[in-house]
């Protein structure tokens, strides 16, 4: 399949070339204050190129609901120091990271206003970093409108110098990528309706507030739902990989969350401080857990005065004579 010189505005820098390229694929390749993007034959009807030197912006048409192939790949590489990818659309895509280093002195690195589904993959083998600059109308290095999926088994490094170093409108899952947060202005990861981390390793410090914060979404609270689907809960759940977290001297939290956090295999190295019983550790419904009003976990037998219980999915205070 060919790729196909796409309608650019006038006195764009952006170029496109011939090739051969996958279908279902975009390729975006950076150099310097300039931008080569190269489109699939057989999306290109879906595809608008809006760039402007080594700013990206491509608008995918909301005609497209998928085809025989799937959703778009976009797959990003190259280097620039005055650059971006800005994505608009309305189907489910995968973003793909292939050793790329970008950084965008007036707003975020990455900036995917897409409410669906987006898969953020950075390829094997490869290790691609992004940086920001000041933009008040952004909340990230990483800013997704959807639901925010991190995957791969590459390296990504994330610098956040206006706000926080990933930010989603929806959820964030995390699974085999190597995600690394050197700072942020706020929040590492920010996000809403829950966090769910199923493997991977990823490491968080120079934060000025919470490693890792999770908020309910304008929506109704949904509480956890069966296999997280449309789930509002607040909740963080950590099910597998490694998370690493070193909180600057500000104030913040390791994480912090509306709903319930859940702690159910992987590795943690950082410390639990818990202030309410929504910071709780959670184990099994059905076990019968004694926290005091710290949130540490203590013996049922050395428990004595107000303290905390959970059983059957339920938390209580309760007095211990």
């Amino acid at each position: 399949m060919k790729k196909i010189l796409l309608p650019i505005l006038a006195l764009v820098a952006s170029t496109n070339t011939i090739m051969a390229v996958d279908d279902n694929t975009v390729e975006v390749s950076f150099n310097g204050t300039t931008a080569t993007v190269s489109v699939a034959s057989n999306i290109s009807s879906y595809i608008t190129n809006q760039s402007s030197g080594s700013h990206v912006k491509l608008v995918q048409s909301a005609d497209f609901q998928g085809n025989s192939t799937g959703e778009i790949t976009y797959i990003l590489s190259g280097t620039s120091t005055n650059g971006e990818f800005y994505l608009e659309g309305a189907y489910k895509c995968t973003v793909e990271l292939q050793g790329l280093t970008l950084t965008n002195p007036s707003g975020p690195a990455l900036n995917i206003q897409n409410g669906k589904r987006v898969k953020v993959s950075a390829k094997s083998g490869t290790t691609s970093s992004l940086a920001d600059g000041a933009n008040e109308e952004y909340n990230g290095c990483i800013h997704c409108k959807g639901h925010t999926e991190f995957k791969g088994k590459g390296t990504l490094n994330v610098i956040g110098n206006s706000r926080h170093a990933v930010y989603s409108k929806e959820y964030v899952e995390v699974k085999n990528i190597t995600l690394n947060i050197t700072k942020a202005v706020k929040d590492g990861i920010h996000c809403k309706e829950y966090f769910l981390m199923e493997g991977g390793t990823v490491n968080i410090k120079g934060v000025e507030d919470d490693g890792i914060q999770v908020e309910l979404s304008s929506d109704p609270q949904t509480g956890q739902t069966s296999g997280h689907e449309d789930e509002n809960s607040g909740n963080f759940y950590m099910e597998d990989g490694t998370l690493n977290i070193a909180v600057l001297d500000y104030g913040g939290e390791h994480v912090k969350v509306d709903g319930t956090t859940t702690y159910g295999g992987g590795t943690r190295n950082f410390t639990t401080t818990a202030t309410a019983i929504n910071d709780l550790q959670v184990e099994d419904g059905n076990t019968s857990s004694t926290f005091d009003l710290s949130g540490r976990r203590i013996d049922d037998r050395q428990a004595k005065g107000l303290v905390i219980v959970r059983q059957a999915g339920k938390m209580v205070k309760k007095i211990v004579k």
